[in-house]
């Protein structure tokens, strides 16, 4: 394994981590992500450089803050490890610049799954980019199967809007977010249209897997229960981009 591509993903990722956890915590006002200095939740105290170093200044302030004494939680450095374990996996699985493509798009997924789990929100400024980065990526990689990849974004685009409208039709009400529609939309120019019935699938599957567990531990299961389904979009599409579709035969 070439050194060269993998080493400053893997190396950024906490520091990546730790942004995509502000990006998760504070998505419902965006503006404040780049403008609005990091504050303590409990005491408000604006965190000084040292507080802010992934990883080590958690541990190092034993999960508290330093003003007030208040417990910090957890979510941040298992945002930043969950940043690092991605890179880890990218520079474990590809090699040259695709090392960096998939880590990037990894990290985006992250934050995507995390904040529909959160809100049951996909933020655009996340999701559309995916979608012109992806047919970049496929472009580069192999220009020859562009075209595969453009059917795909339209294929999951449309796939979500005609589940949309039959839902609409049969129950009277809206069952999935355009949210979902955008982010099938940036999975299908990342895995192209023959990944697309696979994302979908290991998306249907891992959510019915959440619904029957959250029934099984004494929580409401039932058919008007919301389900983030971007988080499975995410984990599904994140798959079929590392290992590819399932064969059939």
């Amino acid at each position: 394994m070439n050194i060269v591509p993998w080493i400053w993903p893997v190396a950024l990722a906490p520091i990546i981590g730790s942004f995509l956890g502000v990006v998760m915590t504070r998505v419902e006002t965006p503006r404040a992500v780049l403008v609005g200095r990091s504050r303590c939740d409990s005491c408000g105290h604006g965190l000084a450089v040292r507080d802010l170093i992934p990883l080590l200044s958690w541990l190092g302030s034993h999960g508290r803050c330093r003003y007030c004494g208040a417990s910090v939680s957890v979510f941040y450095p298992l945002i930043e490890l969950a940043a690092l374990g991605l890179a880890l996996w990218s520079a474990l699985t590809f090699s040259g610049p695709l090392v960096w493509e998939s880590t990037l798009l990894g990290w985006v997924l992250l934050a995507l799954a995390v904040i529909d789990t959160r809100y049951f929100l996909l933020p655009d400024f996340l999701t559309l980019p995916l979608i012109p980065a992806g047919l970049f990526v496929a472009w580069m990689q192999a220009p020859s199967t562009l075209p595969a990849h453009i059917i795909g974004a339209a294929s999951g685009l449309l796939f979500i809007v005609g589940l949309r409208f039959v839902y609409r039709q049969l129950r009277g009400r809206e069952g999935m977010g355009l949210g979902d529609a955008k982010l099938l939309c940036a999975a299908g120019a990342w895995v192209s249209w023959g990944g697309l019935p696979t994302t979908v699938l290991l998306a249907a599957l891992s959510g019915l897997v959440f619904a029957l567990l959250k029934g099984a531990r004494g929580g409401s299961l039932s058919l008007a229960d919301r389900l983030p389904f971007g988080t499975f979009l995410c984990l599904g599409t994140w798959i079929v981009w590392l290992y590819g579709p399932l064969a059939v035969g």
